[in-house]
């Protein structure tokens, strides 16, 4: 029986992301280290949104609403 190669721990937390437009974003990367207090998810919201902001400013249109973030599934 073949071994399983240990999982490596890449340091970031996936989630999907909906928006109020009823759009989802997929995998969107943040650092697990931001999320180590008590206040939960609510940091990965904090950061996406950062996220939503660079975002906008490079493309020129107005940031998307974030309805709610889920943890993606393995």
């Amino acid at each position: 029986m073949a071994k399983k190669k240990p999982r490596i721990d890449t340091g970031v937390t996936l989630f999907d992301v909906f928006y109020d437009d009823g759009s989802r974003a997929s995998n969107r990367k943040v650092p697990s280290a931001d999320l180590d207090g008590l206040d939960g998810d609510e940091p990965a919201r904090t950061f996406i949104e950062e996220q939503e902001q660079k975002i906008a400013a490079l493309s020129g249109k107005p940031p998307r609403v974030i309805d709610r973030i889920v943890r993606s599934g393995r």
